[in-house]
């Protein structure tokens, strides 16, 4: 089954290079219009500082054009010194206003200079700063969560993934909208400016290296791109991808998703749901919200529930993994639980409160 604007997509990817680059947290910075006012003050106050200072021994300096200085001379004297301009007119004569030059003007010229650069000093600084950052971000990334996408799908996934415990220095958003990354960075997740069809653009964002891989994109056949270009790049990776049409699912599974989620189906169902009542769709709007109310979540057998039957238990079972199997809890097939397997549970969630690491909530629809 070949999906609209495939050939396009393919087409531009090959015909056009894509910008892309890795942006990390970063904390919100001081306006530059203040950086500039406030070195520009701290120079003038060093300038007012120095001309008091030569004013206050005027005596130990000489004018070469009429043998005195006096106030103006004393700013004048500052200003040629400070910016290294040196003019020779105005030179200290006695032995205090030369130790006054040696040991207080000269460290207040260096200052007066390092202010001067400090832009081009803290724009170097600033980057190499960044690189600092992203290198040791690249070595010590591993077993992260990609999000490709984020939009409202994205945010909602991250949400939930982040509910069960997960750091949000543990996820990367990849979106080819430099202001969509630069939200996401402000909400502290790092972000991949860039195409996520292309190999490259995942490679930055160190997809072979992730657990898990959601794709959220606004398009079936973007989805099955990026889908395929993930699978290549990370063979054991959890991918969980949602479409708008329920008739592109399959072609998603083939193309290497794991769980595949039928945005508009899903809400269809919702919607007619709650035509139908209003309060079923009032407690399916809750186990969808994770966090509160009630939650649908993924725990493994504990060995007092080893031997009964899933009604035995003292949580709500909905269902069994036994291996890769998902089976019903009043399927015939379950009999008892055994250690290994897995139950779906309805679980009232605690404010405030995170999953355990060995709980998972049930992939959102």
């Amino acid at each position: 089954m070949k999906l609209p604007g495939q050939d396009a997509i393919a087409r531009q990817a090959d015909e056009h290079l894509v910008t892309h680059r890795v942006m990390l947290p970063r904390k919100v910075v001081e306006h530059p219009f203040r950086q500039v006012a406030r070195r520009v003050i701290m120079a003038l106050l060093l300038l007012v500082t120095t001309a008091l200072i030569v004013y206050a021994d005027h005596d130990g300096y000489n004018d070469s054009s009429d043998g005195s200085v006096d106030f103006l001379d004393a700013f004048y004297y500052a200003t040629v010194t400070l910016s290294t301009t040196g003019y020779g007119d105005i030179t200290p004569v006695s032995d205090a206003a030369r130790f006054t030059n040696i040991f207080v003007i000269t460290p207040m010229r260096v200052l007066f200079l390092i202010i001067l650069v400090g832009t081009t000093l803290e724009v170097l600084t600033e980057r190499t700063r960044e690189e600092w950052r992203l290198n040791r971000w690249r070595s010590t990334l591993r077993d992260h969560t990609v999000v490709v996408g984020f939009g409202t799908k994205g945010r909602s996934a991250i949400q939930t993934v982040c509910a069960t415990g997960l750091k949000k220095e543990q996820v990367v958003v990849v979106d080819p909208s430099s202001k969509v990354i630069d939200a996401a960075t402000a909400e502290g997740y790092a972000g991949v400016v860039g195409d996520a069809t292309r190999s490259e653009v995942l490679k930055r964002a160190e997809v072979h290296k992730a657990r898990k891989i959601i794709i959220a994109t606004q398009r079936d056949d973007t989805a099955v791109l990026v889908t395929l270009t993930a699978r290549q790049l990370n063979k054991a990776a959890k991918i969980v991808a949602a479409v708008r049409e329920e008739e592109n699912a399959p072609l998603l599974k083939q193309s290497g998703a794991d769980a595949v989620i039928t945005s508009a189906s899903a809400a269809g169902r919702l919607l007619g749901l709650s035509v139908l009542s209003p309060a079923a769709g009032m407690v399916m709007e809750d186990l969808i919200q994770q966090g509160s109310g009630l939650d649908i979540v993924e725990r493994p057998v504990i060995k007092a529930e080893v031997g009964k039957k899933p009604r035995e238990t003292d949580d709500l079972v909905v269902s069994v993994i036994r291996g890769h199997r998902v089976l019903g809890y009043d399927d015939a097939a379950v009999g008892t639980l055994e250690l290994t397997d897995r139950l779906i549970t309805i679980a009232r969630a605690t404010p405030g409160s995170q999953i355990a690491p060995d709980v998972r909530p049930l992939p959102r629809g």
